[in-house]
């Protein structure tokens, strides 16, 4: 079986395919920074010159024996006649790449950028261009065509984690080194490897988690901040609670379509009698492969639950999501199918890759926390799906976990700007304001109407991320973006 990060699966939806990178070399020459010049191509064929170079840092700062690794980055030079410090894009997942992100549907974003600085896109350790670390393919087996209970396919994980984190220091890979506070650290390095005083920080999701480490460890090396649907630091693990008043959100949403509410009129109604009808009774399907013949597949309420996970990114696809419940429902499986063949490698043990692995144990959740996701979590619409396998394998790995001090939130008065969208279904509005609740000079604007990757809704959001480089005023305030059609299969779109 395939474990996949959830998150990254809206974006795969997105990209449907994947593409080599874009990084013609025309030619070796290597600047003061020690770059080499390229031309950077994104998915969309558009070229520009760019540079491509790297640091060296120790993999674990606290071990003066560490070997060293390479954190790589892209640079866009700046365009302006005064630019400002060298903003840093910081991808979420975590496991998403900057250079990745730059080829893709934000690279004109990347590139209007430029006006204010060089714009960096930052392969953080252990991603993209920076040192590979090698999956881990366990001897875990979880079965296909039995029935698995939630607290089984857990503990499968659990071992899996375990078994990976002795493969991985076999591999001679500290994974101690692998957390966000060292990222951060990848952070200043990069900083003095600029020669700037200071750098700005552009991130979304755990790249967000990762900009509000830096503003608690390395405040003073930060000039302004961009946030997009931002997770704090105590927010590896989302409540159970916030995500079904997420529904609700959804809900409201659908009401103000007529066909979409005739479609859809009570989501978490249909949620839960499609749960419950296969915790009582799971599907067996048989998945068409390549050579024409057929595997069997035990659909459970799991499966599906491990689907919305991703699904609620964004509205889009959340109308895929209740495309899928209403299928299902109705003893259809076509959609169920061709999401399993997609994401789902049949037959195959537990793999895991190292950077998210080792980041999301890192940052842990804490006790407290934990109690009350325990307590919000029976009947809950997505269960112990949203971030699995946390905080299923919290503990994995003995000592590994930041800690309480790690996970209070960061204070300050340096300027940030937050960007929340009302239909996100993986960081929430509440929860976004808890996590920036200490810093003092934030400017926050909500996006109705918008998800998790909210950056190209509109051209209105670069504008105000722009009013706020130039250092203009920018009031708190709302920007609404037109709701997309809940009735359509974004896949045919």
């Amino acid at each position: 079986m395939k474990t996949w990060k959830h998150p990254l699966l809206a974006a795969a939806l997105g990209a449907l395919i994947l593409v080599p990178p874009g990084l013609a070399q025309p030619a070796d020459v290597r600047n003061a920074y020690g770059e080499e010049a390229i031309e950077f191509t994104a998915r969309s064929g558009d070229s520009v010159a760019a540079f491509h170079g790297t640091i060296t840092v120790p993999e674990n700062r606290a071990d003066p024996d560490s070997r060293m690794i390479e954190v790589s980055y892209i640079r866009f030079p700046a365009t302006g006649d005064h630019p400002g410090s060298p903003i840093i894009y910081l991808s979420g997942g975590p496991g998403g790449s900057g250079s990745a992100t730059a080829r893709g549907p934000r690279f004109s974003l990347f590139q209007e950028m430029r006006q204010h600085g060089d714009v960096i896109a930052f392969d953080q350790r252990g991603t993209g261009g920076s040192t590979e670390l090698p999956r881990c393919v366990s001897s875990e087996f979880v079965s296909e065509i039995e029935a698995v209970s939630d607290a089984d396919y857990a503990a499968a994980q659990l071992r899996a984690v375990g078994a990976c984190g002795v493969f991985w220091r076999q591999q001679g890979i500290d994974v101690r080194g692998y957390t966000t506070r060292e990222s951060v650290q990848d952070l200043a390095a990069l900083r003095d490897h600029f020669g700037a005083e200071q750098m700005t920080l552009w991130g979304i999701s755990y790249g967000s988690h990762l900009a509000l480490a830096a503003l608690k460890d390395i405040p003073g090396q930060i000039d302004r901040v961009i946030l997009a649907s931002a997770e704090g630091l105590d927010q590896t693990v989302k409540l159970p609670a916030q995500t079904d008043l997420y529904f609700t959100r959804l809900q409201a949403a659908i009401d103000s379509q007529p066909a979409a509410r005739a479609l859809y009129p009570d989501i978490a109604q249909l949620m839960r009698r499609v749960h419950d009808r296969l915790d009582a009774a799971p599907v067996m399907l048989q998945l068409p492969t390549e050579d024409g013949t057929t595997l069997p597949f035990l659909l459970q309420r799991r499966h599906l639950q491990g689907f919305t996970s991703g699904l609620i990114s964004d509205p889009q696809y959340a109308a895929l999501l209740l495309m899928l419940y209403t299928q299902v429902d109705a003893g259809q499986y076509e959609l169920t199918t061709m999401l399993l063949q997609r994401f789902w490698d049949i037959g195959e043990p537990i793999t895991l890759s190292a950077m998210p692995t080792a980041m999301d144990l890192a940052s842990g959740i804490s006790d407290a926390r934990l109690a009350e996701f325990e307590r919000q979590l029976p009947g809950s619409l997505v269960g112990g799906y949203l971030n699995f396998p946390m905080p299923q394998i919290r503990g994995a790995w003995d000592g590994f976990d930041l800690g309480d001090e790690y996970r209070q939130p960061p204070q300050g008065d340096t300027p940030v700007l937050l960007l929340s969208g009302t239909l996100d279904g993986r960081t929430y509005l509440d929860s976004q304001a808890e996590a920036i609740a200490g810093l003092t000079d934030v400017t926050r604007i909500i996006v109705r109407n918008a998800g998790h990757n909210l950056y190209m809704t509109t051209p209105e959001v670069p504008a105000v991320m722009h009013r706020f480089m130039r250092g203009e005023p920018v009031a708190d305030g709302e920007i609404i973006v037109e709701l997309p059609d809940l009735t359509a299969n974004p896949l045919e779109q």
